[in-house]
């Protein structure tokens, strides 16, 4: 039997008042995986060409060099490139696991911090920022960025004072997938595939969607509780989805055992361009922390549109994030509480590190792009998305230190402080410490050329 295209089953009038955003959806999936030639996108250069010299100079451009961030990479791919990083850098990166999969696999996290080293004063309960992705397996930018995110942290240290205070005052946790049953059955089967594999009362529909899965309001406005087919099935009770309950576990253990103080958690999705924070699970209810919570989204928004080339971010509470809204959106537009809402709900990661873990700065940010691509973006957009988020991780640290702007460089009042020297010809004594008044000139006299004369005199 023949089944006649939806467009047929439309009134004539509309068969082309439609533009359609894939128009080969085969080959959009195809293209999302590495492909088995190498091309390099990277145009040559004079410099590629230079003959061999033995001074050691580090790559203006590494993130076009890195073959790794030029596709989509498998977990078996991934998880040997976490090993050879902690291998590499041993001073400040150890490779961790957060819990185990349903079908038994490891879920890997690279742990990226320098810890105190003076052991005579007992430490205080080190400040711990978590960055996820790949809850929902299909969604493959949200795993590349994690990448990038960290490899960017850690072959930064020593060579930035911004970003070696960074790794100084905190220990950041970086979890590529949290569903890498998931995360391989997308590369293996079905490209779209968005729950983990765990069985479920149904034999022919596996799978529990993991950001409905935890344990605050898990029973809130959940219109799939009773339907294991739907994508958005969060089980039949809390914390029924196995990576989320093992990965609740180990949060809230490292919070009372192993002396860690979660300050914030960040978990990464696709795609629409979003920065959401707390709660997903309504909007009838504010959040206690809500200007804080909106003072630092709008700051990382702007830290992302900032990157060269970035995108522009909509800040929004989590319940209002993907609806269905007639309305003319905003930058910053408030939810309605009578919002349909399509994605969030009860039993998000998101606010239940909020509400239980106490974790005050708890987001959610949804990737590019904003529907042309959606889940299969392609791997051009890799490295320009981790870039964002890269410096919107930069700009939550330096928040969290006490920044709440744009910091300038850490550079420059050494640069200052040189040229300063140069100006009285080299180190200036302890006398000699007089400064030109705001807008005077040395020409004009005063204070300044009477001082210098008087020490000139003194010194014959």
């Amino acid at each position: 039997m023949k089944v006649p295209s939806l467009l047929g089953l439309l009134p004539s009038t509309l068969h082309h008042t439609h533009t359609p955003l894939m128009h080969n959806l085969a080959q959009a999936i195809l293209e999302s995986y590495p492909s088995l030639t190498f091309n390099d996108p990277s145009p040559p250069t004079q410099n590629d060409h230079r003959p061999f010299s033995p001074v050691l100079q580090t790559s203006e451009n590494t993130d076009q060099t890195n073959i790794f961030f030029r596709d989509y990479q498998p977990l078996s791919v991934i998880i040997p490139w976490m090993r050879l990083l902690r291998s590499l850098f041993p001073t400040h990166v150890r490779l961790i696991n957060v819990g185990i999969s349903y079908e038994g696999r490891d879920i890997p996290a690279l742990r990226v911090g320098v810890h105190p080293t003076n052991s005579d004063k007992p430490s205080k309960p080190r400040k711990t920022i978590i960055i996820t992705g790949g809850s929902h397996a299909r969604e493959w930018i949200s795993t590349s960025t994690v990448n990038y995110i960290a490899y960017s942290f850690i072959t930064a240290y020593g060579k930035s004072k911004e970003m070696t205070k960074l790794l100084e005052n905190f220990d950041w946790v970086f979890i590529p997938t949290l569903n890498p049953d998931g995360y391989i059955y997308t590369w293996e089967n079905d490209r779209l595939w968005r729950k983990n594999r765990q069985q479920t009362s149904l034999r022919f529909c596996k799978g529990v969607d993991l950001d409905h899965s935890y344990g605050f309001e898990w029973d809130y406005g959940n219109p799939s509780a009773n339907n294991p087919c739907s994508e958005s099935f969060a089980g039949e009770a809390p914390f029924q989805g196995v990576e989320a309950r093992r990965f609740a576990s180990w949060a809230r253990n490292e919070t009372q055992n192993n002396n860690a103080s979660i300050v914030a958690f960040v978990d990464l999705h696709s795609y629409s361009q979003q920065i959401l924070y707390p709660y997903s699970y309504t909007c009838a209810k504010a959040p206690p922390t809500l200007e804080n919570l909106e003072e630092l989204a709008i700051g990382l928004a702007k830290a992302i549109r900032t990157t060269n080339g970035g995108e522009e971010y909509s800040v929004t509470a989590a319940c209002g994030g993907s609806v269905t809204d007639t309305s003319t959106p905003g930058r910053n537009k408030k939810p309605s509480p009578h919002t349909t809402r399509l994605e969030s709900g009860g039993g998000s990661a998101l606010d239940w590190f909020y509400h239980e873990l106490k974790v005050k700065y708890s987001y959610q940010i949804k990737l590019r792009d904003t529907g042309s691509y959606g889940f299969l973006l392609p791997s051009k957009d890799i490295v320009p998305t981790g870039k964002e988020a890269f410096e919107a991780m930069k700009y939550l640290g330096r928040f969290l230190m006490g920044d709440k702007g744009i910091e300038k460089e850490a550079e420059a009042p050494l640069e200052a402080e040189s040229k300063e020297k140069e100006s009285f010809g080299g180190e200036r004594t302890k006398g000699d410490d007089v400064r030109l008044k705001d807008g005077a000139d040395e020409d004009e006299g005063g204070v300044w050329d009477a001082n210098v004369e008087l020490r000139r005199r003194r010194r014959r």
